[in-house]
């Protein structure tokens, strides 16, 4: 084997911000450790390091040490210090696309504010790599990924063309042994130079042109620094023919060339066991993090700032950035993964909610603004979704207790169902008179009781004092009034008080509502209860819901029959199977000898709506589940536990899925929780949505890396299987992990890991530990839990049927405002905001910059097709950009203010408008 003429040796340190100590112990260790670095480089010129490829440990540092940079500046500015090209190291399959864009998008101008990023797409330890890595890489301009995990077999060269779905390549180096495969290099100083022959004679045998050009070798490992004298035992070191120099990742990179041609192709999602572990339990561990995250991402991305952007100002931008940034600290890899301390996953829930909480803010914020213009009595409804849409939501209106009816600014009556009442009388009590003033204080300006005083009276004659409610009272109103007549009233010494709401009613309408836009509905005096002229209607029986386009029926086991009109029948939806797990945060381990439990001992359903709009019912289940389980003597307890798991069934009219919500007290430790779904036909793949791409999978996944390739996997939008006789999509709100079962018979989709250590140093499914074996008692999730999903029946393919559009109405739900207006006012027209259409074209981001209107869309479809876009405004003018917002090649508006789009199958697209 010809020998390498060259070994450039990094030096690095891999900085988990959080893991198996919170985020602040760690940055005690992470400034002490670059104090050292810097100083080096301060007194010796050949030093030389990189800071993980991600921006977050310099921001980390310089907040504590702000004196430094201007070294860090000159550093990097002199290539010696490679920073970037990410905020933060994170975990692809746990958070959205488009926060994966944010990402980079803030690593890259931080870096650029510190002398420039790596250009290098740095993914060292993710757990696994997203499919379109490769195209959102090539869009921000950066030529080349650095990866270890999740390569597959077939790669048996240090480099490879890894391809996108749409066809985009990026030149990939993979990492054999990890990014520490050179980490015990200069830990003995005698030993440099065997263990520097050994090193070249091993990766060697990865370079297809035998070592001729430089060889990478990553001297670095967790939480670590290199040897004081590194480069001094280099240039120590007697490898025959070999030269050993110190560089960046960035200097390495620099020697390789940036095309892919020659190269081997591996094309997608990188997922395989075969090379390093990728630990898939971290998909379903603490699963209430990624509903969190979920959640978060969707009010952020969705909701607040097509808000900010299309109907405010840039006033909010600040609040929007502080969204990002706690989105995007929460997306790190042992962070959001929830693979961490208790105390971590504390800090990241924090952080999750925080951005939640400030994208409520935002749009609370432009509600506020909008609904200036619409009565008080009403609603302004706003549609976060770019084509018009006719949807439920739920709206708290004052009405007669016997029902009410809405109507648009035309007039025209908008479908209503009364949910709930409220309770009217809110106080009926007899106080002494000395005490009045005691009650009297309990108003507040006009605000009693959270409401506000219509009218009140004072009657002598029966000694009652009476206080009458609304959401919006009489301005006139002053409590002083009450005193004086109070005083009038003589002296009884008794006094009844009774405080009376208006009649409230909880009601669901069905409203149209303009494309990203908003409509205005208020109540209509006078009008009959329900809903007007011709509507779908969902309707419930005892254990029956039917809305014509899907009917659902609860088998004496709790189980759903689910029965399409085009003849789909499926039984046995929403069978929940509790197993054994006494692996950790990182992998799933059943025990020896598991006992599955999944034969409810009770069933009751209890009809709650019977429509015609929404019609639900309650299926309640009481199991036994074993109360822990035994690692060492390998079976789950004899003791058991009673519990009630209640699962909502909920079909609305129009929608062609059932909604359902799997919710319980978890009393029980060390067992996997699992919704199991027979499918309409045996699949031999599934196909999941996940960040920018629809994901084929099979029953099997490559092993031979160290742990045992179970094939559950992860999916964000939707999860698809069936067959010619019929097929089931769920729809999802959160990352989720699923699993084709039973020889692609079922789809089992993961509610609970309960578990109770990060990681085991003895595990039945994996041969090494995984980090530290510390006790997580947080992340057995006692408690009440919940998970939220829809089941879609369908035929024919996934990309045909309505799947990626049902999984966007079923995901973005209407939000609703009230109004503040005198109730005098006429409520605003409906108008639309933005407009995007195609077939298979999901929008994924609507924001203002730089005085424009930017949007990111995908062509999730394996055809090419074209994006229809026009907004609400007309529109000057038009062109792409790059993922980084730099605007590219101009697009022709036609006389009707639209933009045709052509879009290659998978291809993500910026594109900024000019409007008016």
């Amino acid at each position: 084997m010809t020998r390498p003429t060259e070994i450039i040796v990094v030096p690095h340190t891999h900085w988990d911000r959080e893991w198996y100590e919170p985020f602040q112990r760690f940055r005690l260790r992470l400034v002490a450790l670059l104090d050292e670095v810097f100083e080096r480089m301060a007194r010796d010129d050949r030093q030389r390091f990189t800071l993980d490829g991600q921006l977050a440990a310099v921001d980390d540092y310089l907040e504590v040490r702000p004196e430094r940079r201007e070294q860090v500046i000159a550093l990097v500015r002199a290539g010696r210090l490679a920073v970037g090209p990410w905020q933060i190291l994170l975990d692809e399959f746990l958070c959205s696309g488009e926060n994966i864009v944010r990402n980079l998008e803030r690593g890259l101008a931080r870096s650029g504010d510190l002398g420039g990023a790596m250009p290098v797409g740095y993914l060292p330890d993710m757990f696994g790599h997203i499919a379109q890595m490769p195209q959102l890489l090539a869009r921000a301009g950066l030529a080349h990924a650095c990866v270890f995990r999740g390569v597959p077999q077939q790669v048996r060269t240090h480099a490879f063309a890894w391809q996108a779905p749409d066809g985009t390549s990026v030149r990939t180096e993979y990492l054999p042994g990890g990014y520490g495969n050179a980490a015990g290099l200069m830990d003995d100083a005698a030993l440099v130079t065997r263990r520097a022959t050994d090193l070249a004679a091993r990766l060697t045998g990865w370079r297809p042109d035998g070592g001729a050009s430089p060889i990478l070798a990553m001297y670095g490992t967790d939480h670590a620094a290199p040897a004081p004298n590194a480069p001094d035992l280099l240039a120590a070191a007697d490898v025959d023919g070999v030269r050993l120099r110190l560089g960046t990742l960035a200097e390495y990179f620099a020697t390789q060339p940036s095309t892919v041609d020659g190269l081997p192709v591996v094309r997608g999602e990188l997922r395989s066991h075969a090379r390093a572990n990728i630990l898939p339990g971290v998909i379903s561990v603490r699963a209430h993090l990624k509903q969190a995250m979920g959640r978060a991402e969707r009010r952020v991305e969705r909701y607040a700032e097509p808000l900010a952007a299309l109907w405010h100002d840039p006033s909010v931008q600040r609040f929007l950035d502080m969204a990002w940034t706690r989105l995007i600290d929460a997306s790190c890899h042992d962070s959001v993964t929830g693979c961490g301390c208790d105390e971590t996953a504390e800090q990241v829930a924090a952080r999750l909610a925080e951005a939640d909480q400030l994208g409520r803010a935002v749009c609370d914020l432009v509600g506020a603004r909008l609904c200036a213009a619409v009565p008080r009595d009403g609603y302004l409804i706003f549609n976060p979704s770019p084509t018009p849409r006719t949807a439920l939501v739920q709206l708290d209106v004052e009405a007669p207790a016997d029902g009410v009816a809405l109507a648009g600014p035309d007039g025209r009556e908008v479908p209503a169902q009364v949910l709930d009442r409220a309770r009217t009388l809110l106080a009926d009590e007899v106080v002494p008179a000395g005490g009045l003033p005691a009650v009297l204080t309990r108003v507040h300006g006009r605000e009693l009781y959270g409401q506000e005083v219509r009218r009140w009276s004072v009657s002598a004659a029966d000694a009652t004092l009476t206080f009458e409610l609304a959401r919006h009272g009489d301005a006139a109103f002053d409590v002083e009034d009450v005193r004086l007549a109070l005083a009038d009233a003589g002296q009884p010494d008794r006094w009844r008080v009774r405080i009376v709401a208006a009649s409230r009613l909880t009601v669901a309408a069905l409203v149209e509502v303009p494309a990203l836009g908003h409509a205005a509905v208020r109540p209509v005096t006078g009008a009959a209860g329900g809903p007007a002229g011709p509507a779908p209607v969902a309707t419930a029986g005892d254990r029956s819901l039917d809305n014509q386009l899907l009917r659902v029926d609860v088998a004496e086991d709790g189980t759903l029959r689910l029965s399409t009109p085009d003849g789909i029948v499926v039984d046995g939806v929403g069978r929940l199977v509790d197993g054994g797990d006494v692996g950790d945060s990182y992998n799933y381990a059943p025990p020896a000898v598991d006992e599955l439990v999944d034969k409810p001992r009770a069933v009751r359903v209890v009809p709650r709506h019977r429509g015609p709009l929404v019609a639900v019912l309650d299926v309640v289940r009481e199991y036994r589940w074993p109360v822990a389980a035994d690692v060492d003597a390998g079976a789950r307890s004899v003791d058991r536990e009673a519990i009630v798991v209640t699962t909502r069934v909920e079909l609305r009219a129009g929608e062609p899925y059932v909604r359902l919500r799997v919710e319980f007290d978890n009393r029980c430790d060390d067992h996997r929780l699992r919704l199991h779904l027979p499918l309409p036909a045996p699949a031999s793949a599934s196909f999941a949505e996940g960040q920018f791409a629809v994901v084929e999978r099979g029953l099997t996944e490559e092993g031979g890396g160290g742990e045992v390739p179970l094939p559950t996997f992860p999916a964000s939008g939707f999860v698809a299987a069936g067959g010619p006789a019929g097929s089931l999509a769920v729809l999802l709100n959160q990352p989720t992990e699923y699993e084709l079962t039973d020889s692609g018979r079922e789809l089992a989709v993961t509610v609970l890991r309960s578990i109770g250590m990060l990681s085991r140093n003895v595990h039945a499914l994996r041969d090494e530990p995984a980090g530290p074996q510390l006790p997580i008692p947080q992340a057995q999730c006692r408690g009440q839990r919940s998970v939220e999903l829809a089941v879609l029946p369908f035929r024919g393919d996934w990309h045909t049927a309505g799947v990626t559009e049902a999984t966007e109405r079923y995901r973005h739900e209407l939000l609703a405002f009230p109004g503040t207006a005198e109730e005098s006012v006429a409520p605003p027209v409906p108008l639309t905001g933005l407009a995007v259409t195609g077939a298979g074209v999901v929008l994924t981001s609507v924001r203002e910059r730089n005085g424009r209107i930017e949007m990111r869309m995908v062509a999730e479809t394996p055809d090419a097709t074209t994006a229809l876009l026009g907004a609400g405004r007309p529109v000057r003018g038009a062109c792409r950009a790059d993922l980084l917002g730099q605007p590219g090649d101009r697009l022709t508006v036609d006389a009707d203010g639209l933009v045709r789009l052509p879009l290659r199958a998978w291809e993500i697209a910026t594109v900024q408008l000019d409007l008016a």
